[in-house]
């Protein structure tokens, strides 16, 4: 009777695999590190970004300063509104304005951030200064001796030289420094600032005469509202006010969204370091499949061994699967008790520069999230070559194969690993913030990792039909470059990914602090002088030409309004749109002219005429109104100070906003704004860049002539973005580091997968003659070669994926920087070189005897 043959189970081949494991983990020390090393970056990150989330959420009313928040651009609220406010709680009125402040003995000036807070301030949280006394206490309620207390920065102290107890000039009023402010409890929900503070009193403000109409002022109206527990109360409370005065204008915040933009900020850059961490990971994927075919190669005999007991294929694949997986298990358990460790390490060092306390803890979603990267990343790359096992012939325990180095997998496991590659991409892609972004990251990384196969297969093909050449050393490396199992592939695809993204990333911030720098240089304007009054615009207009006569002046109406209804479409009701989105949020800066501005060219449409009376039009920037779905005879409604104005499209222009000039995504017609209270913008600029004696000579004496007028030096703004570009950038390649590290791990490991291929040639060219300094030659030419052509693919690749986001992207231009491209070559060479060097010391002092006894 027939005895049908059973296949074995899961049960045998895990008994199978762990009596294997019992060797120990000898080859797979990098394999365990690059799963942990990715696993960690991810899962690290995803704390550290809920982490910063948590602390807004839970720190939401102070860093608001209210429950609710209603802000308010050029003017304060009727009294109908202000009746609405206080019937839901307590109110605070804060207003908050650029201005200049003097130190007139000194002849030096400063551009502030001045606020004037009530005595209800703040709601929530504590303003603290440096001497412990009260916020209140220390700013009075009335000018002492002429002049008038405030609390400021120590950076307003160190701009102007200044110590507590001396005094400034502000407006029209002199300010004494009563007190230096350590903690500003709403300072993050205040937005943006590029000066430093100075806290003063509603009188002293009023003193100061810098509240006037049209005045660039925002006043910002915070609630406390503790009846208010749940989200829903406040949205529905939101609902009311907009209801209750549909033409405020004004821009309401809760505190479940304290600092949105910060929020946006946070996620983005977690975002990016999620893909960095990615990026890290696939790398090690390439460590992963190289270990676990050096570790197949070792076991070529016990598979020969199963299969001639009546093994399956399958029954191998499964085994050694097994294997393969706990120990990317390890790697992963590693990853995420590291993972959960960063939040703590980060958060401490970075306490200084946070602006916000973070709820440092252990958050079990995003560590798995980590996990669950990792274990696909590992099995992705691993079916492959366990696949190729899944064929090993019995006859290999009688003669050795090469042939099937090269040999696909069956189809099922071909299927089997582009389909976790497609899930691993999936799940990044589902769960980026900015899913446009993350589509072309993966692409960049997908396309990067398929042409550096090609180019290795490029260099073996070309190596392989390379001329005849004279110098054994040189010929023996070129023969290395093709040989079977020669480390070719491994050695580009593990260090090019990341010299490729550094590459990238070097020559983005290069080129982003070379266009700032440059621009500010060549382009743009000196000075930015912001609210000059219509009855003092002509003559500081004409004291301006005379102190700088050989400066070219240009002036613009100025108001502020914000976009809120697109085609009678409310925007709170528009899908966000995938790029200028910022155009929808928040106040705008517009103007009205009768005339094309300079340096535009309208693409689109006609001009109006300059006695043109009829309906409001505008003219839009042509890429934004591109990127809003807008087009000529649209219309666009803006409220502007309290006033629903609805305008049709006239036309689309060109804006170069590269030039750092007057710019406005929107220009209105003359008549739109008839009547409405402005200010005015001006800029001057000089043909030849002017020495900073001269800039501050005449920031000096506009600072004393007009003190109601704010002067912003347009080279100190770039400094400040320059900075923050600067810090930006350093964390960014910290981050990307993890990539590299990844990428040497993966090589040092390539170069230890062929030791023992090494150890064979080295002995039979000893053996036939070959000295010590002859092999390090031959060796070092071949990892030279390796090394030059990884470096040229990163450097080629980089580039164009910097080309891509500066030209495509950001709308900027690019410039090949030769200092990068230096350090790349050098960067490439090092490592391979170096790594390689270090194994072959180790190759060459082999004892010939033992190695050909086992041969």
């Amino acid at each position: 009777m027939n005895e049908q043959r059973q296949t074995p189970g899961l049960g045998l081949a895990a008994r199978f695999a762990l009596r294997e494991m019992r060797g120990g983990l000898k080859g797979f020390f990098v394999f365990i590190a690059c799963i942990a090393l990715g696993v960690m970056a991810i899962s690290g990150v995803a704390s550290v970004s809920r982490a910063l989330t948590e602390g807004i959420a839970s720190e939401g009313q102070s860093i608001l300063g209210g429950d609710l928040a209603f802000s308010l651009i050029h003017r304060q609220a009727s009294e109908d509104e202000r009746a609405f406010l206080e019937s839901l709680g307590d109110v605070s009125t804060a207003a908050t304005l650029r201005a200049m402040a003097r130190k007139p003995e000194a002849d030096s000036q400063t551009l502030i951030e001045l606020k004037a807070v009530d005595g209800a301030y703040p709601l929530y949280g504590s303003a603290v200064l440096q001497s412990g006394q009260p916020l209140h206490d220390a700013l009075g309620l009335s000018a002492t001796n002429g002049a008038w207390d405030g609390v400021a920065d120590l950076a307003l102290l160190a701009r102007l030289d200044l110590d507590v107890g001396d005094e400034i000039s502000v407006g029209r009023i002199k300010v004494r420094i009563a007190g230096l402010l350590e903690n500003e409890p709403d300072r993050l929900g205040s937005g943006m600032t590029i000066g430093p503070r100075l806290m003063v009193t509603p009188q002293a403000l009023e003193a100061a005469g810098l509240i006037q109409p049209g005045s660039l002022v925002t006043w910002r109206y915070r609630i406390k509202a503790p009846q208010l527990q749940t989200d829903a109360a406040l949205n529905a409370t939101i609902e009311e006010a907009k209801d209750t005065f549909p033409n405020a204008g004004w821009r309401i915040q809760s505190r479940a969204n304290a600092s949105p933009n910060l929020q946006r900020n946070i996620e983005r850059f977690a975002q990016f370091l999620t893909l960095v961490g990615l990026t890290a990971l696939v790398v090690g994927g390439v460590g992963v499949a190289n270990a676990v075919r050096s570790f197949l190669d070792t076991k070529r005999e016990v598979i020969a061994s199963f299969k001639c007991l009546g093994a399956s294929g399958g029954f191998v694949f499964r085994v050694y699967l097994m294997q393969i997986m706990t120990l990317a298990a390890i790697g992963i358990a590693i990853g995420l008790a590291l993972g959960a460790v960063v939040p703590l390490i980060a958060l401490t060092l970075l306490e200084p520069l946070l602006p916000i306390g973070a709820s440092v803890g252990i958050y079990p979603a995003e560590l798995m999230l980590g996990a669950v990267y990792g274990g696909l990343t590992a099995l992705a790359f691993a079916i492959w070559p366990l696949g190729r096992a899944h064929d090993v012939a019995p006859t290999v325990l009688f003669r050795d194969s090469v042939s099937a180095r090269n040999r696909y997998p069956r189809k099922r496991y071909i299927v089997a690993t582009l389909t976790t590659l497609l899930v691993l991409s999936a799940l990044a892609l589902l769960l980026a913030y900015d899913k446009r972004i993350a589509g072309f990251y993966l692409v960049a990384a997908i396309g990067a990792y398929l042409l550096l196969v090609l180019v290795a297969r490029f260099i073996m093909w070309a190596a392989r039909r390379m001329p005849h050449v004279r110098s054994t050393e040189w010929r023996l490396a070129i023969g290395n470059l093709h040989r079977p199992g020669a480390l070719t592939p491994s050695v580009i695809l593990s260090l090019g990914l990341g010299l490729t993204l550094l590459v990238a990333l070097a020559l983005i911030d290069g080129n982003l602090r070379n266009t700032l720098t440059q621009t500010a240089e060549e382009q743009a304007p000196s000075f930015f002088f912001v609210d000059i009054q219509n009855h003092e615009k002509d003559g500081f207009l004409s004291f301006v030409q005379q102190s700088a006569p050989d400066g070219r002046l240009e002036t613009v109406p100025m108001l502020r309004g914000r976009i809120t209804a697109l085609n009678d479409i409310p925007t709170d009701e528009l899908p966000p749109p995938p790029d200028d989105g910022w155009v929808l949020r928040g106040d705008r800066g517009i103007t009205y002219s009768t005339t094309i501005p300079e340096n535009t060219e309208v693409v689109d449409g006609d001009w109006w005429s300059s006695d043109y009376t009829g309906t409001p039009l505008v003219s839009f920037a042509a890429e934004i109104a591109q990127n809003l779905g807008l087009s000529v005879g649209d219309t666009v409604t803006v409220n502007v100070l309290g006033r629903e104005i609805t305008a049709t499209i006239a036309n689309l222009r060109t804006v170069d906003w590269e030039s750092m000039s007057i710019n406005f995504v929107m220009v209105f017609s003359a008549n739109t704004f008839a009547g409405a209270p402005h200010t005015h913008l001006a800029t001057i600029t000089w043909d030849e860049t002017p020495p900073v004696e001269k800039e501050l000579d005449l920031l000096k004496q506009v600072t004393t002539q007009y003190p109601t007028v704010t002067s912003v030096r347009v080279k100190d703004a770039i400094a400040q973005v320059n900075e923050l570009v600067g810090q930006l950038s350093w964390a960014v390649r910290g981050a990307s580091s993890i990539t590299l590290i990844a990428s040497v791990l993966v090589l040092g490991g390539a170069l230890a997968a062929g030791h023992r291929n090494r150890i064979y040639d080295a002995v039979i060219l000893k053996t036939l003659g070959a000295t010590r300094f002859r092999l390090i030659y031959a060796y070092l030419a071949e990892y030279l070669l390796l090394g030059l052509a990884t470096a040229l693919f990163s450097l080629l690749a980089g580039s164009l994926a910097a080309r891509f986001v500066l030209v495509d992207v950001m709308d900027g231009q690019f410039t090949m920087l030769p200092g990068t491209a230096l350090a790349a070559v050098i960067g490439a060479l090092f490592f391979t070189i170096g790594f390689g060097l270090l194994g072959t010391w180790r190759v060459l002092g082999e004892k010939p005897a033992p190695t050909l006894r086992n041969l």
